[in-house]
């Protein structure tokens, strides 16, 4: 039986959209993951949350949660700075940021920025290794 607060929450994100494209496109969604999102959802109330794990793509074990890029369109951005929005997000995911996640990728738009471009941006490949590895000064 659902508790309450429960269905109020249910309730509460049928008129938002949440997607997410799991470890290399798996469909799978892992504990990292799941916190990023439950932490998003309760900081910043999105109407949009989209976020993908793009760990897949690096030199990082398979089923790694390492690497993510995350679309967040929230009311709360209105009249911020992308510099103030970025550190919303960064504030809500400190511990995720401070130990499993390596690489977040941020656009984080008002509802009307995300009405103009409704799309996650991709990523560039992954070189792999480091800069002496790749034979980059």
């Amino acid at each position: 039986m659902l508790s309450g607060q429960l269905v109020r929450r249910l309730f509460s994100m049928a008129g938002r959209v949440c997607l997410s494209r799991g470890s290399a496109g798996s469909g799978t969604i892992g504990p990292v993951e799941a916190a990023i999102r439950m932490k998003l959802e309760q900081a910043l109330n999105p109407e949009v949350l989209e976020l993908r794990n793009e760990s897949g793509g690096h030199a990082v074990p398979p089923g790694s949660e390492t690497h993510f890029r995350v679309a967040v369109v929230s009311s709360r951005f209105e009249g911020l700075s992308p510099l103030q929005r970025h550190r919303l997000v960064h504030a809500a995911l400190s511990e995720e940021l401070a130990g499993p996640v390596h690489a977040l990728a941020i656009q984080a738009r008002t509802p009307a920025q995300w009405r103009e471009n409704p799309q996650l941006d991709a990523s560039p490949p992954c070189l792999g290794g480091s800069k002496k590895t790749r034979g980059t000064p």
